[in-house]
């Protein structure tokens, strides 16, 4: 797999009153990624850039919502979400604590 590639998948951490309960519960962490990317990249993409070892990766693919401002329609962007559970003995935290 290209590195460049890999350093891309991952946009962002996905902050939210869920994202926190799954961390909690399942040992899981949930990450916005590229919407072209599968499963195995995404495995190999958080084993790589944060050196932890990955159990299962399951994707969302979110609708963006319509938005009006007055008469004005929009619609945000669509976008993909991925649960990633980490294996036994693993732990990733974006907050440092």
């Amino acid at each position: 797999m290209n590195s460049e590639r890999l350093t891309k998948i991952i946009v962002g951490p996905v902050v939210a009153e869920k994202a926190t309960r799954v961390a909690e519960a399942n040992n899981q962490v949930v990450l916005k990624v590229l919407p072209s990317a599968n499963k195995t990249e995404i495995k190999q993409a958080v084993e790589t850039l944060f050196d932890v070892k990955v159990a299962a990766v399951t994707t969302t693919n979110v609708k963006g919502k319509v938005k009006r401002t007055g008469k004005i329609l929009g619609k945000r962007s669509d976008w993909k979400k991925a649960y990633v559970t980490l294996a036994e003995g693993s732990d990733l935290n974006f907050l440092g604590e």
